[in-house]
């Protein structure tokens, strides 16, 4: 069975878990939450800090929620999470998803949020999501798009970034584009087309609230966090280059006609 080849761009620095801790399962899985039913067992891939988790867990309440992360060093907080709301019906273990360590119809939902955009073999991990989720059950992924990602204005230096990302992210042995892929890696990983629905959503940063903490949480990862030292020890950017591009997030944060918009497919699969 394959097993993790990507590296993990973003790392658990700071300022990554500032925006990790920020996600919800309001704000990053809606288009799941209706298919909810209280009594579901629910696993949730790539659970990072687990505040989407425990939401979830929070839905099912005569259920369970297992949070599944590849990096054990972030469950510390996630389980901290859990325990200040209180929640009983939430585990948490570490595990590849290339080689999920469950029984074959294990759970009524299967969910991961930006987690196949950091993954050696995506078509791989659908395939295992696939095979511990029951007949009838659901297997539902969200991806954001770096590429499709937009912004205004076009302070000097936020195109050097984008393309900065994009060569990381892929030197690293993943796909920053996922959002897009979503649909297609499902057809390959064996997902009846008749029974996928592929939808995309977006985040959206305008107030200055807004502005300054996306800004300031990139502009510190640029130069601090594990990105940062991959894209130096890759060759990608010297850490000047890196310092120029942190000052180009922090100019456009301050910009009170600042904008930005992240596109995200999304892929709800019934098995």
């Amino acid at each position: 069975m394959p097993q993790e080849s990507a590296v993990y761009t973003h790392g658990h620095h700071e300022s990554v878990l500032r925006s990790h801790t920020w996600r919800t399962a309001a704000n990053s899985a809606a288009y799941l939450l209706d298919s909810l039913r209280p009594q579901m067992h629910v696993l949730d891939i790539g659970c990072g800090p687990g505040t989407i988790t425990a939401d979830l867990a929070a839905l099912v309440p005569d259920g369970r929620v297992t949070g599944l992360e590849h990096a054990p060093e972030v469950l510390e907080q996630a389980r901290a999470t859990a325990a200040e709301r209180g929640l009983t019906n939430i585990d948490f273990a570490v595990g590849d998803v290339h080689a999920l360590d469950y029984p074959d119809d294990t759970f009524c939902v299967v969910h991961a949020h930006q987690v196949l955009q950091h993954v050696g073999d995506p078509v791989q991990a659908l395939r295992e999501m696939r095979r511990v989720t029951k007949p009838g059950g659901i297997v539902a992924v969200r991806d954001s798009d770096y590429s499709g990602m937009i912004w205004y204005p076009q302070v000097p230096g936020m195109d050097d970034w984008q393309r900065l990302y994009l060569r990381v992210a892929r030197a690293n042995g993943g796909e920053p584009d996922a959002g897009r892929r979503l649909h297609a890696w499902a057809r390959q990983a064996g997902f009846d087309p008749s029974a996928l629905t592929a939808t995309a959503a977006t985040w959206c940063y305008h107030t200055p609230e807004e502005r300054a903490w996306w800004s300031g949480l990139w502009a510190d990862r640029t130069v601090s966090s594990v990105y940062a030292r991959l894209a130096v020890d890759g060759g990608h950017a010297t850490p000047e280059e890196l310092a120029a591009i942190a000052g180009a997030w922090r100019e456009w944060g301050a910009d009170e006609d600042g904008w930005f918009g992240i596109l995200h497919g999304e892929i709800l699969c019934r098995v």
